[in-house]
């Protein structure tokens, strides 16, 4: 049953789910190894399980996840490699710190208001990074641009390497920079984490394939788990509002943060 809520929850903030799965696996006695494993098949299964619901909704911005998703395949496929040969302890410390500053600087825009661009930089108008949907429970069409695609990019590798070095989505670290560097709304930012999820999962997973980690016996329950609970959440996602996907994702925010150093400390 907890694989359905971590998918639930994975589908509404953009994690991906594994950021639950995973320390709960280790908690049943799984080696860390083969939880990051499994969790990144169950990554690729939520995402499938939501993904296609926010296209149809036309929630995600594809353009915009097809560029951001090479620098996070690079990064997942980077950070597998990593987690093969190195204890990954001290990176914990150093990713609770960037979700601190992450929570402040989400905290201070939540307070500011949604910037909206009114001028695009010339990659960001070339690669035509812009979109509208319709946003039920305000019952108008919202239009938006997004803007630095370039600095987004080192950022997007950055949640690449995260995700294929702890087995969880990474989402936390997309959601950040596609609403604090693009300037996407909080709906449009998860519904496009989720699709970049489930491809940057692929991409750690192969490593973990390949290396002899993934145990299928371990992953195949875990990933029906997980895709039940984001077809759930696909389906109430486009009926919160805005505010609410925010409050929501800062209380999982807290919950990583607190989980990262966690992990950290008692792997000293």
């Amino acid at each position: 049953m907890f694989s359905v809520f971590a998918g639930f929850v994975g589908s509404l903030v953009g994690l991906g789910g594994a950021t639950i799965t995973t320390p709960m696996l280790t908690l049943f006695g799984v080696p860390i190894k083969y939880a990051i494993a499994a969790s990144m098949v169950a990554i690729i299964a939520t995402s499938s399980g939501s993904a296609s619901s926010y296209v149809r909704e036309k929630l995600s911005n594809v353009r915009a996840a097809f560029y951001l998703e090479i620098f996070t395949a690079v990064g997942a496929i980077v950070g597998a490699f990593i987690t093969r040969v190195i204890s990954p302890v001290w990176l914990y410390f150093f990713f609770a710190g960037f979700l601190l500053t992450s929570f402040y600087a989400l905290t201070n825009r939540q307070r500011r208001g949604p910037a909206p661009v009114l001028k695009q930089d010339k990659l960001s108008s070339w690669l035509k990074l812009e979109g509208s949907y319709f946003d039920k429970p305000s019952g108008k069409v919202v239009n938006y641009r997004l803007n630095k695609a370039a600095l987004a990019s080192p950022g997007m590798f950055v949640a690449g390497l995260a995700a294929g070095m702890l087995g969880v989505g990474g989402g936390v670290f997309k959601v950040t920079i596609h609403e604090l560097v693009l300037g996407m709304p909080s709906k449009v930012s998860t519904a496009t984490s989720n699709f970049i999820i489930g491809m940057t999962a692929l991409a750690g997973a192969s490593v973990y394939f390949t290396s002899g980690l993934l145990y299928l016996d371990l992953a195949a329950p875990l990933a029906v788990g997980t895709t039940i609970g984001a077809m759930l959440g696909a389906r109430v996602l486009p009926r919160l509002a805005n505010s609410t996907v925010r409050l929501l994702f800062f209380a999982v925010l807290v919950v990583v943060i607190a989980e990262m150093l966690y992990k950290g400390v008692m792997a000293l």
